[in-house]
């Protein structure tokens, strides 16, 4: 990763320092750190945290929580390491890959210790699409055969009982999403991201708690751009910080 771009989230609460080319934090990492309930306290985990946007933002919305990343990529890790000390945050850091249970506990990431996850997995898995010959990208948009049940399961097993979970995913994977989510976890909230009001939903955000046997609730869908290309007011302020999913 030779050149790198300065960027600004939550209208400047939060800096990020991240690759020029690759997978890159948007509006995916913003909708789901504005999604993420979190209260003073919380030991929160951002799986799959690249340069560590997501946590960042949670962190910006709540200083008072104990903030932990996991990144297998050691490059992206450190960048996460830059962007914590730029952004005055105090974290754990776990370099290891959440789909190997070995490798996770050996690296110190211990089952049912979290008050939150939040994740935004790779989309794909090999086989369903063509994966990008960007090395940065396939990284952070595929997964083996069968990972996102995986990738789903080591998230669920990080929460404690009662614990909340959050996660962005494409709404075309909703299915293979509830697959893996319903049984661990109650509660369930579904929203779904349109980009205009015309169009399908491109994205859904999925919250629930772990252990908890309350039904699900479809909540109002979020609409990103208007007429005129441009973000609706409710779009522009959650990038703002101005405003959250809750």
């Amino acid at each position: 990763m030779s050149a790198f771009t300065e960027d600004c989230l939550l209208g400047g609460r939060v800096s990020l320092v991240q690759p020029a080319k690759g997978h890159r934090a948007g509006t995916d990492a913003v909708l789901l750190a504005v999604s993420a309930f979190v209260k003073a306290g919380d030991s929160v985990v951002d799986v799959g945290a690249s340069t560590g946007a997501v946590g960042l933002m949670v962190a910006a919305r709540e200083r008072q929580v104990r903030l932990a990343f996991v990144e297998r990529d050691a490059a992206l890790a450190e960048l996460c390491r830059r962007n914590c000390r730029a952004n005055g945050v105090e974290a754990e850091i776990y370099v290891t890959d959440v789909l190997d249970k070995a490798a996770r506990r050996s690296a110190g990431l211990h089952p049912e210790t979290a008050d939150l996850v939040v994740t935004n997995p790779p989309f794909l898995e090999e086989g369903q699409a063509r994966i990008s010959p960007d090395e940065g990208r396939a990284v952070a948009h595929a997964l083996p055969a069968g990972g996102l049940e995986a990738w789903l399961k080591a998230c669920l097993g990080l929460l404690k009982p009662k614990g909340r979970f959050v996660l962005i995913h494409r709404a075309d994977r909703l299915a293979q999403c509830l697959e893996g989510l319903c049984g661990p976890l109650g509660e369930l909230k579904l929203r779904f991201v349109h980009p205009s009001a015309e169009k399908p939903a491109i994205r859904v955000l999925i919250s629930g708690t772990k252990g908890s046997r309350a039904p699900l609730t479809i909540l109002p869908p979020l609409i990103l751009n208007g007429h005129d290309g441009r973000f609706t007011p409710r779009a522009q302020a959650l990038h703002l910080g101005e405003a959250d999913l809750l």
